[in-house]
């Protein structure tokens, strides 16, 4: 799995785009982290097939779980498989995303963010 992350982190750093909250997410709960000026964001997302996630960052560290995987697809055309269970973590301002879902099989994912208060939840990489 480190290998999956190391690719597609890699392959994200040459792609550009202008982040914004993404359409794929659902919020099901939002709370502050008790003693700090920070926040914790759990939500669900899904892509569909032909669905892309921009690249894009987060002020704070982001923990994913795959509930259902599939194909993506890197900037660089390189396609690869994300299988269910998949795990991983993304720390404060790491550029990440940057792929879209091919195939017949629509990606869901499961992500608890421990953010800055007050700041976009997805921001554009400087």
């Amino acid at each position: 799995m480190k290998a999956i992350i190391r690719i597609a982190v890699a392959a994200m750093l040459v792609t550009s785009a202008s982040a914004q909250d993404s359409p794929h997410r659902k919020e099901l709960k939002r709370g502050d982290l008790t003693g700090t000026n920070m926040e914790i964001v759990t939500s669900v997302s899904e892509l569909k097939p032909g669905d892309v996630s921009t690249l894009h960052i987060h002020h704070g560290d982001e923990s994913y779980y795959f509930l259902e995987g599939g194909t993506i697809e890197l900037p660089d055309g390189k396609q690869m498989v994300v299988p269910t269970g998949a795990v991983g973590l993304n720390v404060r301002d790491a550029p990440h995303g940057a792929y879209k879902v091919v195939g017949d099989k629509t990606i869901k994912l499961l992500t608890v963010h421990v953010v800055d208060k007050g700041k976009p939840l997805y921001d554009t990489p400087k």
